[in-house]
């Protein structure tokens, strides 16, 4: 059977933007501290009445629309989040609700940044193992409003963060076309599950007032931790995935990383050693949106015209938990796009602010 491959991209970004001067003044450092520290100038923040399922939605619409599929041939719904609209239920299922895709099973995954290519590797599994697949199709989805959990006094955390969402749809690819998902990597490392995390709003550490007043709903990270984390485990991660796809590293034509820090993954590349692509790296206007960071990216370099068919491209993104996922993917030809052209960028249904509590309905959403 043929492979199952990325049919359609989409992206989200909220209209508020936020620029490292604002966020310089709450953290006591400087713009040009910044800059320098992360390559990152300004980010994007969601409004007080979005929650990260109206996010997630806007992406999904986007990347249906690119691929010419309707919410109702879509059989999965997949969401990566770390920021979900409320413990429970799943915030996949006010996705689905929002974009009407009223056949498909809705659930999240939560791997923290690397929950996107987590979630794609496991829908990619589930389509491929499917044998009625044929007609069906999965939307893959990274959603997260940081800015909800940050600590803006914190330096660390304050001024890498924006909110955001991204998706892919995935589907068979025509007979004969060698294209789609070459093969994944998924890696946990629980050892070093103190590096991130919110400690506080869970069985171990309920809510209460002593949670609250300590900051402990607030996101935390040891900086410097994480960064021997990927230093250490990015590239053998790469590497073995491309031993194990038979693929050479000079194949390899688009390095498209979780957009954590843009001097940490310039530091990294070299250890690569993929000497024939272009490291992808989009934070500079939108800073790390957590799971949506590796579709965000995925999603610009594509409408911008740069992903040729047969491209070998590689997704990497590392998070909380410890964790890296890796995807290869091997690029075909997605339905609006032409050799040598960028992709046209469709109008969007994006989901209106809720009033009054009240959630949009699918008929809202899809005008």
């Amino acid at each position: 059977m043929n492979r199952i491959g990325i049919l359609g991209t989409g992206s989200y970004l909220p209209s508020v933007v936020v620029t490292n001067e604002e966020i310089a003044r709450g953290a006591g450092v400087t713009d040009e501290w910044i800059t320098r520290k992360t390559g990152i100038r300004e980010r994007r923040r969601a409004e007080e009445q979005q929650a990260t399922s109206d996010l997630a939605a806007a992406a999904a619409d986007r990347a249906l629309r690119q691929a010419g599929v309707r919410p109702d041939q879509v059989a999965y719904i997949v969401l990566a989040t770390s920021t979900p609209d409320q413990p429970q239920p799943p915030t996949a299922s006010f996705v689905q609700h929002l974009i009407g895709a009223s056949n498909a099973a809705a659930f999240d995954v939560n791997a923290v940044c690397s929950g996107f290519v987590y979630a794609l590797s496991l829908v990619e599994r589930v389509l491929r193992a499917d044998p009625e697949s044929e007609g069906r199709y999965g939307l893959v989805i990274g959603a997260d409003i940081y800015s909800r959990i940050l600590d803006y006094s914190d330096r660390k955390t304050a001024i890498l963060f924006g909110d955001g969402a991204g998706a892919v749809v995935l589907g068979r690819t025509p007979e004969g076309d060698r294209s789609g998902i070459l093969s994944t990597s998924l890696i946990s490392r629980g050892d070093q599950h103190r590096l991130i995390g919110v400690p506080a709003g869970g069985s171990r550490l309920p809510a209460s007032t002593d949670t609250v007043e300590q900051g402990s709903h607030f996101f935390q990270m040891d900086g410097r931790g994480v960064r021997s984390f990927v230093h250490e485990n990015l590239p053998k991660a790469v590497h073995g995935l491309l031993r194990s796809s038979g693929v050479a590293p000079e194949d390899v034509r688009h390095f498209v990383p979780h957009q954590a820090n843009g001097v940490m993954l310039r530091e990294v590349w070299p250890d690569l050693e993929l000497v024939n692509a272009t490291l992808q790296l989009t934070l500079e206007l939108h800073g790390n949106t957590g799971a949506a960071s590796v579709p965000v990216a995925l999603d610009e370099i594509h409408r911008r015209g740069e992903l040729a068919e047969g491209d070998t491209v590689l997704l990497s993104a590392f998070g909380g938990g410890m964790a890296v996922g890796s995807a290869l993917v091997s690029w075909g030809r997605t339905r609006h796009a032409r050799p040598g052209h960028a992709v046209e960028r469709e109008t969007a249904v994006v989901p209106q602010q809720r009033r009054s509590g009240q959630r949009l309905t699918p008929a809202a959403i899809a005008g």
